[in-house]
C-alpha cells in the first residue's frame, strides 16, 4: 500500500487503522529484509509498548548490518502506559467516549430501585481510561483499576461496601478497567497465557464481577437490577477528537523533522509539555502506572467517594 498524501488527507475522520494491525510474532530479520528490498531509509512506527518493543527490535537489527535506515516511535495507545511521556494519543478521545456511556449508564442505575450499572473500559496494566472518564463524569461511585488490590469479600471488603451504598442511595455506578481484580481469579496449572507479543492475556473481570454481585445479593434475599456494558472495542474505534488531532499534528512535525535530521530509535512524545526525543529502550523498560499515593488518584477517589482500601 503506498501511503500518497491524497490516500491519507481523510483517515483521521474514522477511527480504527488503515494499515491493519496485530499482535506481534514477525521475524525481526525479515522486516528488516523488506525495508531494504523497498528501499525505505526511515521507519515510522506507530502503537503501545509492543510496537515500541519492536521498534526498537528492528532498530538494533539495523544497527547490527550496518544500514542507514532511521526507526522512529510514536507513541499511540488509549491505555496511556507509555513511560515518561506526559500522553500518548488515542487517550484523551478514549474517555471522552466513554463519558457518554458513562452518563446513560447512570441514568439506568437510577432508573431502577437498587439499580447497578457496570461499565468496563480499557486498561490492561493502566487504569487512567477508568479514572479520568469517572473524574469528568462525576456520577461513578466506584472505579476498580489494575493498580490497585482489592478483595470482594469481608466487612471492607468491595461487596459489602457497594451494599452499603445501596443502603443509602439505592443506586451505584462501577467503572472497572479490564485488568482490574486479576488477582481473584484462580490461576490456572498452565500458568498465565500470552499472545503473540508476549502481552498477558487477562481474565475478564467485567462478567466475573456482574456475576459474583449478583451470587451476593441473591444469598442475602436482596432486590438488585444489575446492568453490564461493555463498550470497549466502540470505543477503541472512535476517530479522534479535535484536540487529539493537533496534539498528533504536533507529533509527526516533530517525528518528521527529527528523523530527516538523522536521528533514530527514539520515541517523540511531550513531557513537561514540551516536545522531547526519548531512547525507545527507556520508554519500554516500564510501563506508565496510577501513583495510588498520587493527586490523580486522589482526585480520582474524591470524585467517586469510595474508601481508600476495599479488603
Amino acid at each position: 500500500m503506498n501511503l500518497t498524501p491524497d490516500y491519507v488527507k481523510d483517515i483521521h475522520e474514522f477511527g480504527g487503522t488503515i494499515l491493519g494491525s496485530s499482535r506481534g510474532g514477525q521475524d525481526v530479520g525479515e522486516m528488516v529484509n523488506t525495508l531494504e528490498r523497498n528501499e525505505i531509509d526511515i521507519l515510522f512506527t506507530i502503537g503501545g509498548d509492543g510496537t515500541l518493543k519492536g521498534a526498537n527490535a528492528i532498530g538494533e537489527e539495523i544497527k547490527r548490518r550496518g544500514l542507514d535506515i532511521s526507526v522512529i516511535g510514536i507513541p499511540k495507545t488509549i491505555d496511556n502506559d507509555i513511560n515518561l511521556i506526559d500522553k500518548s494519543f488515542g487517550f484523551e478521545t478514549a474517555y471522552n467516549v466513554a463519558n457518554p456511556i458513562i452518563r446513560d449508564a447512570h441514568n439506568e442505575a437510577t432508573g431502577a430501585f437498587n439499580g447497578i450499572a457496570i461499565v468496563k473500559l480499557m486498561g490492561r496494566d493502566s487504569g487512567f481510561i477508568a479514572a479520568s472518564a469517572a473524574i469528568s463524569m462525576p456520577v461513578v461511585n466506584f472505579v476498580l483499576i489494575p493498580e490497585m488490590h482489592f478483595e470482594l469479600e469481608g466487612e471492607k471488603g468491595f461487596l459489602e461496601t457497594l451494599k452499603k451504598r445501596l443502603d443509602t442511595k439505592q443506586h451505584a455506578v462501577i467503572v472497572v478497567a479490564e485488568g482490574a481484580g486479576q488477582n481473584l481469579f484462580k490461576k490456572d496449572e498452565e500458568g498465565q497465557i500470552t499472545d503473540a507479543s508476549g502481552s498477558i492475556q487477562h481474565k475478564d473481570i467485567g462478567l466475573f464481577l456482574k456475576n459474583r454481585i449478583a451470587d451476593f445479593f441473591i444469598e442475602r434475599n436482596y432486590e438488585v437490577t444489575i446492568k453490564y456494558i461493555d463498550p470497549g472495542y466502540i470505543i477503541r474505534s472512535a476517530p479522534a477528537n479535535p484536540g487529539v488531532r493537533v496534539f498528533c499534528s504536533g507529533l509527526a512535525y516533530h517525528a518528521v523533522h527529527s528523523a530527516m535530521s538523522g536521528r533514530t530509535q527514539f520515541v517523540v512524545g511531550r513531557v513537561n509539555n514540551q516536545h522531547v526525543y526519548l531512547p525507545i529502550s527507556a520508554v519500554v523498560n516500564k510501563r506508565k502506572k496510577i501513583n495510588m499515593e498520587g493527586g490523580f488518584w486522589f482526585s480520582t477517589l474524591e470524585s467517586t467517594g469510595q474508601p481508600f482500601k476495599m479488603y
